[in-house]
């Protein structure tokens, strides 16, 4: 059988991913109070028998009032562990590497359901008070959320370093702090919505405070024998905004800091961002700031097809790739992209059957 970059494995500190292929982490609304349940079992499941390497839970919230909607997942006690313990464990069990992304929505959280419109929540709907870098709102017709004081930022901070003491005790063997798509960590990071005078606004340095301190808290519960990931905006697509570059000089910052791999997405910061968006539209992100910026990356963003997997891999553009609609509409895409490239796949045993 031919070679391929896209199925070899890959190390990151003591795991092996069976291959570069994972489920980026999907928002899939159907929690309970936080709690996930059979569904979230059921959506990774799948992905996990059909070959991925990596599956990640969608993003999980440090803090109620930290949730996109009220069908996020959370963990923010040790009781929102238990159900997700069932996943991380059934993932692993297939081969598969279990991570999950922790998150906090700030200024974009108490929202509806995207399919009940998506909008902010009114108060008869449950709405809560949100909160940010600066008192400033996502978009009109949005809360306007509440300015984080110090002792809060390093609440939020802890609280990070606490969920990912859970994650660890779930079964988890990847952790993701999201610091992109215009949620808190990202809020503090762009000049757009963060305009603090204090020390954890104005420069570089003071914007990429709470983050570092975030990366810490984590890395504090998180083993060293864990990878620990970053999922970043690599650029706000706006002038005056969040560029590359300054994902460059984070991934030079962050590396020493313990993360292993950047997640290279872009924009939501703001509403009005004109995105050019296409086929791997966003791949350049992760091979500036893997080349540059000398950490390991992984790609995202409309990688639908086994031949541009296979080139971003073995290009040396990214380390990793993400699917997500992808794996929406296919979960066994690495199975049939492994024939493709002239692989032979791997196939649970129940299903040996089918070939």
């Amino acid at each position: 059988m031919p070679s391929s970059a896209l199925f070899s494995a890959y190390r990151l500190r003591d795991i092996e991913f069976p291959n570069r292929v994972g489920v980026s982490p999907m928002c899939q609304y159907s929690a309970v109070d936080g709690f996930a349940n059979d569904w979230h079992l059921a959506h990774l499941g799948a992905r996990a028998t059909g070959g991925a390497g990596l599956a990640i839970v969608e993003a999980t919230a440090v803090l109620p009032e930290g949730r996109i909607t009220p069908g996020c997942t959370g963990l923010w006690s040790d009781a929102h562990a238990e159900p997700m313990a069932r996943t991380a464990h059934f993932v692993a069990s297939q081969g598969c590497v279990p991570g999950i992304q922790l998150a906090h929505a700030g200024r974009k959280a108490s929202a509806q359901l995207p399919w009940a419109g998506g909008g902010p929540l009114s108060a008869e709907e449950g709405a809560w008070q949100t909160y940010a870098p600066s008192a400033i709102p996502f978009d009109a017709g949005w809360h306007t959320p509440q300015e984080l004081s110090v002792g809060q930022i390093e609440d939020v901070a802890k609280a990070f370093g606490t969920a990912a003491r859970r994650a660890l005790k779930a079964g988890f063997q990847v952790v993701e702090i999201h610091g992109a798509h215009g949620y808190l960590l990202n809020e503090f990071l762009s000049p757009l919505a963060n305009q603090r005078s204090d020390q954890y606004g104005g420069s570089f340095e003071n914007r990429t405070r709470f983050l570092r301190e975030t990366i810490a808290a984590v890395r504090a519960e998180w083993p060293e024998r864990l990878p620990l990931f970053l999922r970043i905006s690599a650029t706000d697509w706006v002038e005056g905004g969040w560029t590359v570059d300054d994902s460059i000089a984070l991934a030079k910052m962050v590396r020493p800091l313990g993360v292993d791999l950047i997640d290279c997405s872009s924009g939501a910061v703001v509403s009005y961002a004109k995105m050019r968006v296409g086929p791997g539209y966003q791949v350049s992100f992760a091979d500036r700031v893997r080349n540059e910026g000398g950490i390991a990356t992984a790609a995202v963003g409309m990688i639908t097809e086994a031949h541009q997997a296979e080139a971003i891999i073995a290009g040396g553009q990214a380390d990793l790739v993400l699917l997500a609609r992808e794996f929406l509409r296919d979960p066994y895409w690495p199975i049939h992209a492994a024939r493709i490239l002239g692989v032979e796949p791997h196939i649970p045993n129940q299903y040996l059957r089918a070939i």
